[in-house]
């Protein structure tokens, strides 16, 4: 998701500017309103256009304004605003001042943007529904298996978040082309014959993990090739080994030196291969179907991952034309293509992380929510744990995603007195409690009585970031690198923290700050657009008081 608050533009002579947003406080979700739609507009590459455009219209909204009322303002039509709102129309200076003038804001300022922080009001129960939108990691894995195919590949609901957009940089550079329709949310991938590997953008590849995944696309594409170093959060020690042990039976051989991925591709000895993961790891899976999707013969894969995003991928390779069979088990049989030409449309399922963090908001603060479109498969054993500990919550009757194949409920939850849980909480993979859901049941077990031990098996450091929860004042101990015990009920207090360099404990410190009485500030919040997607606009809908700002 683009940095709204921050914006690329050019004006006549090209010169390009940076524009910032001026604190928009967002104290009450906006009332409703007769409007055209203003939906996320794209173009072939990130539109700054949308960017500001998007900053117009929640400015507008906060004002409690129908494009209407603000094109009247401006002397203008509703139609300009609507192109306005949409990233379809050409901005002048003199334009941004009368818009800053009509919203009464000084919406734009040009120079270099600071650091992101979130000023947040808390202590007051959400209300109403939100729709979960689609999935981050199904989102990365799916751009990555575009590389495979020759044809058209139509990707619908994508999510517009940085993650996404890093992704993006990259296949561009190499030679992709990446158009986002004029919604902007469904998004058409076209590769070329040739790749332009020696041009890749080295700077946004380092900053992602997912980039590890062009390894199993790339082989069959080129017979050496480098790429940069896999980066993201700041999650302790992370082997990519388990990546090379799935990727060696196709040929593939990886040398690690000068901050880059050396590989080399030769000929697989055998048409037929059985590949046992040692760690049933969700991109280690993805890697190994990515490679086997192109690779003559029949390649098996055990102890795969069958978690939401791995099905999304499968899912698509289905629709190439790739032989896939042991959909959501741990034993994937696929037959392989060499050669891939199919024009093809998928639409991405919903994130259950996401819905995860959704509910966590509703219950930290004490709130009659619905969170709706929640893929209940892969929360089933989350919900089953929130049961356990008192909370109260209804089930819609279960309906289809949109790709025909992921099962989606409705979930309404109930201010509940929740108590803890009396075996610890883990992850475990799929069919287990997530582990990017882990982190939530922190904060959520933070507002129950008693004490509940939190062990986070899989990474090194996350678990330390979870302690940061303390200076809102809960009890939180640090038991090890992996294990925290929290005690509750906890009596929120206000404070100013600095955002922790890892996804999901950042955003539990800015739920918790939802549930906490007074005003706080959480610093260098950019982390958080890298997985989310308008969440701090989607949770002023519900009641938050939340304003962006810079320093």
């Amino acid at each position: 998701m683009p940095d709204r608050s921050v914006a690329e533009w050019r004006v006549p002579g090209h010169l390009t500017c940076e524009i910032r947003c001026r604190p928009v406080t967002a104290t009450s979700p906006p009332s409703p309103t007769t409007e055209a739609p203003a939906p996320d507009a794209g173009s072939g590459t990130p539109s700054a256009m949308h960017r500001i455009g998007m900053l117009v219209r929640d400015a507008r909204r906060h004002r409690g304004l129908t494009q209407q009322q603000l094109a009247e303002r401006l002397g203008t039509s509703q139609s300009a605003v609507a192109r306005i709102e949409q990233g379809g129309q050409n901005l002048t200076l003199e334009l941004l001042g009368r818009l800053s003038e009509a919203l009464e804001r000084e919406l734009f300022s040009v120079g270099p943007a600071g650091p992101t922080h979130l000023r947040v009001t808390g202590g007051t129960p959400l209300r109403g529904s939100v729709v979960v939108k689609s999935s981050k990691n199904a989102a990365v894995a799916l751009l990555c298996a575009a590389l495979l195919n020759r044809g058209r590949t139509t990707l619908r609901n994508v999510a517009r978040i940085v993650e996404v957009d890093r992704i993006l940089d990259v296949l561009r550079s190499i030679g992709v082309s990446a158009t986002w329709d004029d919604a902007g949310r469904d998004l058409t991938l076209v590769v070329p014959d040739e790749l332009d590997l020696a041009g890749i953008d080295a700077d946004a590849a380092r900053r992602t993990r997912s980039i590890i995944m062009f390894l199993g696309p790339l082989l069959h594409r080129a017979p050496v090739f480098d790429l940069p170093y896999a980066g993201g959060c700041d999650l302790g020690t992370r082997t990519v080994e388990p990546h090379m042990i799935a990727l060696r039976p196709f040929g593939l051989e990886v040398e690690a030196r000068g901050g880059r991925y050396h590989a080399a591709v030769t000929t697989p000895g055998t048409a037929d291969r059985t590949i046992v993961l040692t760690e049933r790891g969700d991109t280690v899976t993805e890697n190994a179907l990515l490679a086997a999707a192109r690779t003559d013969g029949t390649t098996t894969i055990r102890n795969a991952s069958s978690n939401y995003m791995v099905q999304d991928l499968c899912l698509y390779l289905q629709l190439l034309g790739v032989g896939v069979e042991g959909l959501g088990t741990t034993t994937l049989v696929v037959r392989g293509r060499p050669v891939i030409e199919a024009d093809v449309d998928y639409t991405i399922s919903e994130d259950p992380v996401e819905a995860m963090s959704l509910l966590t908001a509703g219950i930290v603060t004490d709130s009659e929510l619905t969170v709706c479109r929640a893929p209940i498969e892969f929360l089933e054993i989350e919900l089953a744990t929130l049961a356990e500990m008192g909370l109260r919550y209804t089930l819609s009757p279960e309906y289809l995603a949109d790709n025909g194949h992921t099962r989606l409920v409705d979930v309404t939850i109930s201010p509940s007195r929740l108590k803890a849980p009396i075996d610890k909480v883990h992850p475990m993979p799929f069919p287990g409690l997530n582990i990017d859901n882990l982190p939530f049941f922190a904060v959520i077990a933070a507002a129950a009585t008693g004490s509940t031990l939190i062990h986070d098996w899989v990474y090194d450091n996350r678990a330390i970031h979870l302690s940061d929860l303390t200076r809102l004042g809960a009890d939180v101990r640090l038991l090890d690198p992996h294990r925290v015990l929290v005690s509750g009920p906890t009596h929120w207090s206000s404070a100013e923290v600095v955002c922790p360099p890892a996804l999901r404990p950042a955003v539990c410190i800015l739920l918790a700050m939802l549930a906490a009485k007074g005003t706080s500030v959480l610093r260098n919040v950019d982390i958080i657009a890298r997985g989310y997607e308008q969440l701090y606009e989607r949770l002023v809908e519900m009641g938050a008081r939340i304003e962006v700002f810079h320093d």
